[in-house]
């Protein structure tokens, strides 16, 4: 009896491993799309006092890193700003934290200057909901938010006008980085190169200016040699049938096309975490339903080549 006892559960645990290994596969979170804050981090000389070029205020470093009131560098621009955007509550941070005052936001958040207002809505919505995952973030923060504090968000943001902001650079070797503060990525204080692999690697033009919330220093995305014109030619004509024009949808130019949202000059590491968890269904709704056929087929080299050939294009 216990033969058989013992037999019956090798057969449980096998049947239990040959259902869960799939699962554990349709998850694709690469380090470099994902990033985390690594535990050990090097050490870094030690950093002026902030100050932001053409920029009359100040600001303490706590001040700075204070995502419930963030610096607002350049008060005049993009004004009036709402409330939201300056000053957070519980566990809605203000917006201008990490998308900054100009909405072009930090690689690790959404670049959302100039978005459709409908888009923006139903994304607020949809994180709200729970439909649209960013547990890191998002899902906290807009389920904090009040329905008139999204309204006057959402229409900040469409106002805003999008500014080159990432500049994308092929290359086969790249600084060795690591991820630090924010879960943004910074050039390693040694100095020492690594070869770029299946990877887009984005740091700061300006680390400090970065750390300040700089919201006029923009990034630079490495990607792989070649990703630009493999990229094109997934963009524009699909890739002969491994996925679908990306024009049809978000216009000739890539700027948007009704309430479907600009695809040209995003950052390209956001661009390809949004391909991957639409892959992976972490993202929902009714925009995500159209995007599930497009996905489908994607290998890492199209993702990372779509990513880049759309982040280098003039927003």
């Amino acid at each position: 009896m216990r033969k058989i006892t013992c037999a019956l559960f090798l057969v449980s645990i096998s049947v239990l491993s040959i259902w869960a290994a799939p699962q554990l596969g349709t998850l694709k979170t690469p380090s470099w799309a994902f990033p985390v804050t690594e535990a050990n981090l090097p050490a870094t000389p030690p950093e002026p006092a902030p100050a932001v070029p053409g920029s009359t205020r100040t600001y303490t470093r706590a001040a700075i890193d204070d995502t419930m009131n963030p610096p607002n560098w350049f008060p005049s621009e993009n004004s009036p700003k709402p409330q939201i955007i300056l000053h957070g509550h519980g566990d809605a941070l203000a917006c201008g934290a990490c998308h900054l005052m100009t909405g072009s936001g930090h690689p690790e958040s959404a670049n959302v200057a100039g978005l459709p207002l409908g888009y923006l809505l139903r994304q607020l919505a949809d994180f709200k909901s729970g439909a649209r995952k960013d547990t890191s973030r998002m899902n906290d923060i807009a389920q904090a938010l009040t329905d008139e504090e999204i309204r006057q968000a959402a229409e900040w943001m469409s106002g805003l006008k999008p500014q080159a902001w990432t500049k994308v650079v092929e290359a086969a070797m790249v600084p060795k980085t690591y991820v630090g503060g924010g879960r943004m990525r910074f050039v390693h204080p040694d100095g020492s190169m690594e070869p770029i692999g299946n990877r887009i690697i984005t740091v700061p033009q300006d680390a400090g200016q970065a750390r300040n919330r700089d919201p006029h220093s923009g990034f630079i995305a490495y990607v792989p040699v070649g990703s630009l014109a493999a990229g094109k030619a997934l963009v524009e004509n699909g890739g002969n049938g491994k996925t679908i024009a990306c024009t049809t949808c978000h216009g000739d130019d890539l700027r948007g096309l009704a309430d479907v949202p600009r695809l040209a000059g995003v950052h390209p590491i956001y661009l390809a975490r949004q391909l991957y968890i639409f892959q992976n269904g972490e993202r929902a709704g009714l925009g995500a339903q159209l995007m599930k056929k497009p996905v489908a087929q994607l290998k890492d080299a199209d993702i990372i080549s779509i990513a880049a050939y759309l982040g280098s294009l003039n927003p």
